[in-house]
C-alpha cells in the first residue's frame, strides 16, 4: 500500500462515467428514480408474500421474498454511492471503505449465484418430484436453504479480499470504473503479485460455473419433464413459471459473464462500466417485474391484501 513517494495509500479516485455536467445531471435523475422503484417493488415483494398466509408457506415465495431483501442489499451497495459520486466531481473513496464495497458487493453477487441454484432446485423438486416435494421442502428445510445461500455467498470472497487488500499500492491511485471492482483494483497493485490474480479468477470461476452448471442441469431436467406430462393446462403452467426464472437466471448470468469476457484495456473500459451497471442496478429492477408481472399467485395476494385493507379502514370508518 506504498505510494512510489513512501506514503501510504488512504484513498482511491472513482472516475464514474467520465460524461458532462449536464449528462451527470440526467443521470443522477434516472438512477434516483430507478432506485426508488426498485426499492418499492422488491419491498411490495417481501411485504405481499409475509403478509398472506398462503404465500408465506410456499417455498417458491419464501425463496422469491428473501431473493428480493437480496436485491434491495445488493442495489443499495452500489447506487447510492454511485448517486453521490454524480453529484460531486471528486469521486474519493477511502482505502478501506473500497474493499469493503468490493468485500459488500461481490460477496451479495455472490448469494445471488446461490439463491438463483436454490430457486432453480425448488422448481426441479416441484415438478420432477411431486410427491416428494412436501416432504423435502418443508419450511424449516426452506429457511435452512436460505441461511445457506447466505452463507456460502458471504464465505466466497473473505479470501480474495484480503489477499488483494494486502497486496502493495504504489499510484496512480485512479479506478476507471463507478464501484470498487478487484480486475482494476488489481491494474493498480505494484509487482510482485505473486499468484493473487490467478487465486482471484479461479475463485470466481468456480463459483459462477458450479452455479451455472448446477442451474442448467436442475432446468434442463425440468423441461425433460414437462416434455412428457400429457396434460397441455398442466405444461403450459409449469412451463410459463419456468421460463421467467430462466429469464431472470439469463439476464444475470449473462451479464456478469460479459463482464469477464470483455478483452482487457482501456478501449473497453465504458463497455466493461456499462455491463456491471446493467447487472448491479438493471436487474434489480427487472426481476420482480419479470417474477411477478404475470403470477396469478402474486395478483390474488394483492387484491386479498387491498380488501383486508378496504374492510380495515371502513371498520376505522364507522368507529
Amino acid at each position: 500500500m506504498e505510494l512510489a513517494n513512501g506514503t501510504a495509500v488512504q484513498e482511491f479516485i472513482l472516475l464514474g462515467f467520465g460524461v458532462t455536467q449536464e449528462k451527470r445531471f440526467l443521470l443522477l435523475v434516472f438512477f434516483s428514480i430507478l432506485y426508488m422503484l426498485t426499492l418499492a417493488e422488491n419491498i411490495t415483494v417481501i411485504t405481499l408474500v409475509n403478509l398472506d398466509v398462503h404465500l408465506c408457506q410456499l417455498p417458491m415465495y419464501i425463496l422469491l421474498s428473501n431473493f428480493s431483501w437480496l436485491e434491495i442489499c445488493y442495489v443499495s451497495t452500489t447506487v447510492p454511492r454511485m448517486l453521490f459520486d454524480l453529484t460531486s466531481s471528486h469521486g474519493i473513496i477511502s482505502f478501506q471503505a473500497c474493499f469493503f464495497q468490493f468485500y459488500i458487493f461481490f460477496s451479495l453477487g455472490n448469494t445471488e449465484f446461490f439463491f438463483l441454484s436454490a430457486m432453480a432446485l425448488d422448481r426441479y423438486l416441484a415438478i420432477c418430484h411431486p410427491l416428494r416435494y412436501p416432504q423435502i421442502m418443508t419450511p424449516n428445510s426452506c429457511c435452512a436453504l436460505v441461511a445457506a445461500c447466505w452463507v456460502l455467498g458471504f464465505l466466497g470472497y473473505i479470501v480474495s479480499v484480503i489477499l488483494i487488500s494486502k497486496l502493495s499500492f504504489c499510484g496512480p491511485n485512479i479506478i476507471d470504473h463507478f464501484v470498487c471492482d478487484p480486475g482494476p483494483l488489481l491494474s493498480l497493485a505494484c509487482p510482485p503479485l505473486g499468484n493473487v490474480p490467478r487465486w482471484y479468477q479461479i475463485s470466481v470461476l468456480t463459483l459462477f460455473l458450479g452455479n451455472v452448471f448446477f442451474v442448467m442441469i436442475s432446468y434442463g431436467t425440468v423441461i425433460l419433464t414437462l416434455m412428457k406430462v400429457s396434460n397441455q393446462g398442466s405444461r403450459q403452467k409449469a412451463f410459463s413459471t419456468i421460463s421467467f426464472h430462466l429469464m431472470v437466471v439469463t439476464l444475470f448470468y449473462s451479464s456478469v459473464a460479459g463482464m469477464y469476457l470483455v478483452p482487457g484495456g482501456e478501449s473497453q473500459s465504458e463497455v466493461t462500466k456499462a455491463v456491471a451497471l446493467f447487472y448491479s442496478a438493471i436487474t434489480p429492477f427487472l426481476n420482480p417485474l419479470i417474477y411477478c408481472l404475470r403470477n396469478d399467485q402474486v395478483w390474488e395476494a394483492l387484491g386479498r391484501l387491498l380488501k383486508k385493507k378496504e374492510r380495515w379502514m371502513r371498520r376505522k370508518v364507522r368507529e
